[in-house]
This record gives structure tokens, sequence and C-alpha cells, in this order.
């Protein structure tokens, strides 16, 4: 059988990376713009981001507990770091082995998808229109996107998605344990192929597998959508400013 579901992971992950960070710089500008003060810029961008920031940082903690792992501050309240990144939250936890970490590293994607899952597929049926989409019903899907409004709380869960999916993606902290728990899983698969197990893998674990990456690249898919219809206004946004003003921002 053909197993996809992880090519399809990445390359839904990686706009979603580029996306993310090209989103929230065109944002950050447009607040400097608009307010000229620092410390009023990270309020308002903090402000805007905070139910996917708390998600990410919740589920962080509830992640340690169930692990057994000892927790200790618990934050929102965006800091300004010295290297000129701004840390939206966070949450303190005890070091402990490689998979415990990795699991904590990794609760808010999960977290994250499966709130994206919730919001796309219970509340506004886009499950729906990537059947007829398809099907090639182009006719059906372009009318259902212009249904698409009329869905109610349509906005409420539109911007939840957003501020979620926005934020849903592990700190360079939160991967410190992924390398070399990726090195011990590398070593074990190429061992286990060696042996000759490939082909019961392939055959017993790949049909369990490959449907559920195809199912979260297509939530990174959809997350990847909303970033692209929101940028678009708030890069042309941005140059009007900036033309107004008179500022060059590169």
């Amino acid at each position: 059988m053909q197993f996809t579901g992880l090519l399809w992971l990445v390359c839904m992950l990686l706009p979603l990376v580029y996306l993310q960070r090209f989103l929230h710089r065109e944002i950050q500008i447009i607040l400097f713009l608009v307010t000229r003060s620092r410390p009023l810029t990270i309020a308002l961008f903090s402000a805007l981001f905070l139910p996917g920031v708390f998600l990410h940082e919740l589920s962080h903690f509830v992640a340690a507990k169930i692990l057994g792992v000892r927790t200790g501050g618990f934050s929102i309240i965006p800091q300004a770091l010295g290297d000129g990144h701004l840390q939206l939250g966070y949450v303190e936890t005890e070091r402990t082995d490689i998979l415990r970490d990795s699991l904590i590293g990794l609760a808010p994607i999960i977290a994250g998808t499966a709130f994206v899952a919730y919001a796309g597929v219970i509340q506004l049926r886009l499950d729906a229109l990537w059947h007829v989409l398809s099907n090639g019903q182009m006719k059906l899907f372009l009318m259902g996107v212009g249904l698409l409004p009329s869905v109610p709380d349509f906005f409420l869960w539109f911007y939840l998605t957003f501020a979620v999916s926005s934020t849903m993606l592990p700190s360079e902290s939160d991967r410190h344990a992924w390398l070399p728990l990726g090195l011990w899983v590398g070593a074990l698969l190429t061992l286990a192929i060696l042996s000759g197990a490939g082909t019961w893998m392939l055959n017993n674990l790949a049909p369990v597998l490959d449907p559920l990456l195809r199912s979260v690249a297509l939530l990174f898919a959809l997350s990847n959508i909303v970033h692209l219809v929101l940028l678009i206004p708030f890069w042309g946004l941005r140059q009007v400013i900036a033309y107004l003003m008179q500022v060059d921002v590169r």
C-alpha cells in the first residue's frame, strides 16, 4: 500500500510555520505603526492571541500532570526577551526523560489540532465543503463558501480557529527533547527494517497510521487557508498605513 500520510503532513506543516511567522510580523508592524508604542503593541498583540496562548500553555500543564511531571509557574502574561523575541506565555515543568519531555512539548499541537477539528467540522461543517471539492463539484463548493458567513457564530469560530492554529506550534524550548527521541526512534526503525520487519510494519501499522497522518495534514491545510485568508488583507493594510505615514518598513 502507499504510505503518503507523512509526506502530506510535512507538506502542510512547513507552509504553516512560514505563514504563522509572516502573519505575526505583519500584525506586529501594523500595531506598532498605529500605536507608536512598543509596550502597547505587545499588549494588543498578546490580547489578540490570548485564547490560543491559554490553550497552548494549559495543554503543557495538563500533559505534565497526566505524565506525573512536577510543574512550577504558569503565565500567559507576555514578556519581551533579550534576543528581541516575544514570549507570550510559559509553564515551568521539571526536566525528566526524553519521552515525557517530548510528549509535554507535543501537547499544544495535539490540543490545537483537536480544537481546529472541532471548530472546522462540528461548528463550521467544513468537512461537507471538502467532500464536494474532492468530488470535483466546484460550483457547489463555491456556493458553500459563500454561505459560510451565515453559519451561526461563524466569525467567533473563525477567530478562535485562527488564534489557536497560529499558536499551537511548539516553541524551541518545547522541542528540546525531540532530536534525541527522534534518533532513538530512527535507530529502532532501522534495526526493525534490517531484521526483516519492514514488510510487517508496512502491512500492519501503515493502514492505521496513514489515515491518521492524512487527517492531521488536512487540519494543517485548514489552518494554512485561515492564515492565507487573513494574510492578504493584513499585508495590504500594512502597505497602506506605511504609505500614508511615509514609513519604509522592510
